[in-house]
């Protein structure tokens, strides 16, 4: 009972953490507010480092990318990094840089797919946005979070009575059928206003790209006026929150598990790592990574494919001779935590027979022939090593031969690095759909493993033999 306890109590702080980060810049102030409680210490891109053993760090780039590290007190540059790696970003609706649009009496917002999402379950969805804005506060430009707590937005279905086939075949048009409503123009009081609406409009003023009723919710949000507002990057997100369900109290619904459970988890690990005397003794750099845009291949300045991964280690190895860094890397090992695919009772043939893994089952050891994952039998050992140590059960994952397999921040990191990496994730179902499910066991889990993983990899490094 008490270990039920345990694991129900730490999965609803994860939901909490969910219910507060409905977009990448939200979890990376989430993240900060954590790790300051935690007695980590905010340091800058542009600033000169002063490290120190046992001492601990983050830096944030875009403030929608994280790096978090712990210094071991035995830390020397030259010797390795112990890593998780995780993404911020999960797919979604982005409002467009001109989103108003009027048509059939209705005001919407215009909006890109950002990702793979499977966009037929926002449909019917009551929506906000959240992200931030860019204000003008006397000569200054001020970064700004920013998320309307209520429905403001929804995509309506069409009627089945106006197409009968939508049990059949339901394959909505992205660019047309995928905008939100946002007010009735006749309530609004604009339609005057919108019948020149559908034109492009060229105005660098945000009053001109969008309707004035959005404009206003954010400003009344925010406290701030219309002149004021730059820019902004806005995510829709459902107002649902995360909750723990089924009959059992067994589940986890929410948005954004992928990959929020892992650069919570992973966070959590790095946090209970550093709250022991382990830290003295360690080596190593105890770090967590975590990326924004891998749901849209990691090619950006705050993304995986970036220099911002190197650039930190390399400035981490600065000081004694000149290979320190490339001394490290070999020493390195890189858990790129990202979730998995449970097997669906309504479709356990979408699963190789030999590989099916369960919710409560363990966490998810990814592996692909053709590297869509950087997983090999060394990091596999090593991590099986790890998990042994710390009582985290395993499971294996491979997708089918006649499957597609997506891929994460591990290969990128493994190539562009040379970095040893073993891919893994928690269990889930409905993965890239607006809400998700997952177990709460899994969340446990996951904190464990992370927390064993800084704990004990130099040692378990150290008894290999290549």
């Amino acid at each position: 009972m008490a270990a039920s306890k345990e694991i129900l109590a730490t999965a609803k702080q994860f939901t909490a953490f969910i219910n507060k980060t409905p977009s990448p810049f939200h979890v990376v102030d989430e993240c900060r507010k954590c790790l300051v409680a935690a007695g980590f210490q905010e340091i800058k891109e542009t600033e000169t480092w002063n490290v120190e053993p046992t001492k601990k760090y983050f830096v944030t780039r875009n403030q929608s990318t994280l790096v978090a590290f712990a210094v071991g007190g035995n830390y020397k540059p030259g010797n390795g990094f112990s890593i998780v790696g995780a993404h911020t970003d999960s797919p979604c609706l982005k409002v467009k840089p001109v989103s108003k649009r009027t048509r059939s009496g209705y005001l919407q917002v215009a909006v890109a797919c950002y990702g793979g999402g499977t966009w037929h379950t926002w449909f019917d969805r009551d929506l906000t946005v959240a992200g931030r804005v860019i204000v003008k506060n006397g000569n200054k430009l001020e970064h700004r979070l920013v998320h309307i707590d209520r429905p403001i937005l929804r995509v309506p279905n069409i009627a089945i009575h106006l197409q009968r086939d939508m049990n059949e075949k339901f394959s909505p048009n992205k660019e047309s059928h995928l905008a939100p409503i946002l007010a009735t123009c006749v309530q609004n009081g604009l339609t005057n206003d919108a019948k020149g609406s559908e034109e492009p409009c060229c105005s660098s003023s945000q009053t001109g790209k969008h309707h004035p009723v959005l404009m206003n919710l954010l400003c009344e949000e925010l406290g701030v006026t219309v002149d004021q507002v730059m820019d902004f990057e806005l995510c829709l997100a459902d107002t649902q929150p995360a909750a723990i369900g089924g009959a059992l109290n067994e589940f986890i619904f929410a948005p954004r598990l992928d990959n929020l459970f892992n650069a919570y988890s992973g966070l959590q690990g790095l946090i209970k790592a550093c709250s022991n005397e382990s830290l003295l003794n360690d080596p190593n750099i105890r770090m967590v990574s975590l990326f924004d845009n891998e749901e849209v291949g990691s090619a950006s300045a705050q993304g995986a494919q970036s220099t911002f991964q190197e650039l930190v280690l390399r400035r981490l190895s600065a000081g004694a001779s000149s290979t320190a860094f490339e001394e490290a890397i070999p020493k390195s090992y890189l858990l790129s935590a990202d979730q998995g695919h449970a097997v669906h009772p309504n479709y356990p043939e979408k699963h190789e027979d030999q590989h099916r893994p369960l919710l409560h089952k363990g966490i998810l050891m990814k592996f692909n022939a053709n590297q869509r994952y950087a997983s090999t039998a060394v990091t596999a050992a090593i991590l099986r090593e790890i998990a042994s140590r710390v009582g985290v059960p395993l499971q294996d994952f491979i997708v089918k031969n006649d499957s597609p397999c997506g891929s994460t921040i591990g290969p990128i990191l493994s190539a562009k690095l040379g970095i040893p990496t073993m891919d893994i994730g928690g269990p889930q179902l409905s993965m890239h759909s607006i809400r998700e499910m997952c177990c709460t066991s899994s969340v446990d889990q996951a904190e464990k493993l992370y927390k064993g993983f800084f704990e004990f990899y130099p040692e378990v490094f150290a008894s290999l033999t290549l």
